[in-house]
């Protein structure tokens, strides 16, 4: 079948299984971002954002987004680094980088909600990434720095 819907602001008809995870569609058209974790939507590293939800792409069928808007981590970076990005590189956010880029879509779909969001609503929204190395101390200090600085591009 065919798959027609909005990638990282771009348009893309692409020939789908029915049963195809849309985790394997994206790594398989080139989007590495997307990382495969534990494949049953308990780690967060496959985080997207559908129509401005942070959504598990290892837990949606290809044909679910049908008509709908993605952003995968690569859609951040347009002509520099988005600033939850940025912030991350700033307070060392990271150390093996595979939750990387679900905690920043996550934190972003959040952002994209609510421009100052509490504390706890920023654990909430992290609550769903696994995280082996940095703990979450770093990662939220990335994602307050970029609430406090006010300019949010989103």
């Amino acid at each position: 079948m065919q798959l027609k819907f909005i990638l990282n602001k771009e348009e893309k008809i692409w020939d789908v299984q029915p049963e195809e995870k849309f985790l394997d569609l994206l790594r398989k058209n080139g989007y590495l971002g997307v990382k495969y974790g534990c494949g049953s939507g308990n780690c967060g590293t496959c985080t997207i954002i559908l129509d401005g939800k942070a959504i598990y792409s290892c837990l949606l069928l290809a044909p679910q987004v049908q008509g709908k808007k993605v952003i995968t981590i690569e859609g951040l970076e347009q002509e520099e680094l988005d600033l939850l990005q940025e912030s991350f590189i700033e307070v060392g956010a990271m150390q093996c980088g595979y939750c990387t880029s679900g905690m920043i879509l996550s934190a972003k779909a959040l952002l994209l909600k609510k421009n100052n969001p509490a504390l706890e609503e920023i654990k909430t929204a992290l609550t769903g990434n696994l995280c082996r190395c940095t703990g979450y101390v770093k990662p939220l200090k990335a994602i307050l720095k970029v609430i406090e600085k006010g300019k949010l591009n989103v």
